[in-house]
């Protein structure tokens, strides 16, 4: 049975990690000001601008960045399972439209993966439509988007540098392998379902709300199907499963928010396809952890990684946690 100082302890982190989302979006609207020469915006064209002492984002902001980073998954997979991105008609809105550095089709091996992709796909291309839909004209434009192959310092090679995966000047290709999609979309798959659950208790409209966590259910699922394959896989290869390990190990170094994020190596007997802490409850990440992460920096910075231009909207400030 869990004692009761345990169960305090963890209603008083969850508040503390509530405090410190809150604060990072404080942050987040006085930087947006600034950059507009001291002006407080608006959220992305309906809702109140987050300057310093707003005590939190409105939906549109929260439900706004969750696009940007759906824009950012859906073009990767849509690269992945068809070689083209997602329809022009579904890239438009408020800030600047930026392009994508594309990347190839895969050529699926395993039919298992290569179906496990092509539904990812899908849900994936589903959650930017409906967003966009319930955003209406709030709604941000695709942000400039790197989710290409060719460059040593492109998004994807400079995270699989940080992970130890490849060298100096050294190109990795997601789209070369069954196995690299997956480590590929193992880069993504467990942020979003943190990012969202973090997220979750900013957001005061009920209908908002359960929208989020209609689409965090279908993140976790996804994750989970990634995790697994990869976990299987890794059985008789244990290079790929070290490979996720160290891509885990590199996100953790990167969000600059303690030890949360957890590989897929278990004990000797046991796997670790669920990241959760103590009590069985999977970990949340504070919007700054997240823009760490896409950025591939652990800085206070507005742009770099996945997203060279930076998102679109308000909330486009990383954090640097001391």
């Amino acid at each position: 049975m869990i004692q009761e100082p345990t169960i305090t302890a963890v209603l008083q982190r969850r508040a503390d990690r509530l405090s410190e989302r809150r604060q990072f979006f404080r942050k987040t609207g006085g930087f947006a000001a600034g950059m507009a020469g001291g002006a407080i915006l608006t959220a992305c064209g309906g809702g109140s601008g987050n300057a310093i002492g707003q005590s939190a984002p409105t939906d549109v902001e929260i439900l706004n960045f969750a696009l940007n980073l759906e824009y950012l998954e859906a073009q990767f997979y849509q690269y992945a399972v068809s070689g083209t991105g997602l329809p022009a008609a579904q890239l438009t809105g408020t800030g600047t439209q930026g392009g994508v550095i594309p990347g190839h089709a895969v050529s699926f091996k395993d039919p298992v993966v290569s179906a496990y992709a092509n539904e990812i796909a899908k849900d994936e291309a589903d959650h930017v439509r409906f967003l966009r839909s319930a955003l209406g004209s709030s709604a941000v434009a695709q942000p400039a988007i790197d989710v290409g192959y060719q460059d040593p310092n492109g998004a994807f090679s400079t995270a699989a540098r940080a992970a130890g995966l490849i060298g100096p000047g050294q190109i990795f290709d997601p789209y070369a392998s069954d196995e690299n999609f997956l480590l590929g979309a193992f880069i993504f798959e467990d942020v979003g379902v943190t990012a969202y659950k973090g997220a979750s208790p900013l957001i005061q409209n009920k209908t908002y709300l359960e929208a989020a966590a209609g689409i965090l259910a279908a993140e976790a699922y996804h994750a989970g199907l990634v995790r697994t394959v990869l976990y299987a896989k890794g059985l008789n290869t244990p290079a790929l499963r070290t490979s996720a390990d160290a891509i885990s190990a590199a996100r953790d170094r990167l969000d600059n928010s303690g030890s949360d994020d957890q590989g897929i190596s278990g004990t000797s007997t046991t796997a670790n396809i669920v990241p959760l802490d103590a009590n069985g409850i999977a970990y949340s990440r504070t919007p700054g952890d997240v823009l760490n992460i896409v950025y591939l920096n652990p800085g206070a910075v507005s742009r770099g990684g996945f997203f060279p231009s930076g998102l679109n909207g308000n909330l486009v400030l990383s954090s640097a946690y001391v």
